[in-house]
């Protein structure tokens, strides 16, 4: 069996899905604006999160929070098949809101890998729908985010408190993500080396600066193509050297290209 993955998006709510089985593909380290919660199939997906070697074997459930690093790649020559959904923080929200008749925190999920076959079970069924009509899809989703909040989550997500020059560099790149920044440029904005800075940017995010604004360039890209505008112009704007650029960069982080993922 060769590497395939098949992509499905909501028109209108922050909700997307895959199904893929990679046998060579290695995703690079990065994170989802969403939470993404994935289950396994058939054989092992090997990653790292939160400092740790993880493994996901068949029948097991991938947890991760918003803004979450992590990669991956097959952990088994045979490779693994697996499903994933990518559910917005505001989506998450609304559910609970709705379950508790209040608003209410979001959930942080702490265990990155959950053996639990009812939540399993839950993720399918609601990949299950994806496509089908919109109140069969509503509930699903009600039904599969209560599941993981009361079986996977361990307590409401809370701000974290970082370093000012953490902080303002984020800020920076932010605003001038497709600008050809430089490590110096960064810290002398924030009035730190270039080690320290570095150095408190991995330890806060998980990621380098230069891979925060990759990342930041990437969801860029989606954003524009979602719109409507083609791969060449997206990889333009977003800060790409041109579109095998972009191309070659979204295949990495999301195991998609962006054709494939204007398809779905």
């Amino acid at each position: 069996m060769t590497d395939w993955a098949s992509y499905w998006r909501a028109p209108d709510c922050p909700l997307e899905a895959m199904h893929a089985h990679f046998e060579r593909h290695v995703y690079h380290r990065h994170s989802h604006e969403t939470y993404s919660f994935g289950v396994t199939e058939s054989g092992a997906q090997a990653f790292t999160c939160r400092g740790a070697a993880r493994t996901s074997a068949a029948g097991m459930v991938m947890a991760f929070n918003p803004d979450e690093p992590h990669d991956g790649q097959a952990a088994l020559p045979a490779g693994f098949t697996y499903r994933i959904v990518h559910i917005g923080p505001e989506l998450i929200a609304d559910v609970l809101r709705d379950t508790a008749d209040r608003p209410v925190g979001l959930p942080l999920f702490a265990e990155p890998v959950l053996e639990d076959a009812t939540l399993a079970g839950a993720l399918c069924r609601l990949h299950a729908t994806l496509g089908e009509s919109r109140l069969a899809q509503d509930e699903a989703l009600h039904d599969t985010v209560r599941a993981l909040v009361r079986r996977g989550s361990t307590r409401p997500a809370h701000a974290r408190y970082l370093p000012v020059e953490v902080r303002r560099a984020r800020e920076l790149l932010d605003a001038s993500y497709a600008e050809d920044l430089r490590a110096e440029d960064l810290a002398d904005a924030v009035g730190c080396s270039r080690f320290a800075l570095h150095r408190a940017f991995v330890a806060a995010y998980g990621l380098a600066p230069s891979d925060y604004q990759r990342q930041l360039r990437l969801r860029a890209a989606r954003r524009l193509l979602i719109d409507g505008r083609t791969p060449a112009d997206a990889a333009a704007s977003a800060g790409f050297a041109d579109q095998s650029h972009l191309t070659r960069w979204f295949k990495r982080y999301y195991g998609l290209t962006p054709g494939q993922f204007l398809d779905s």
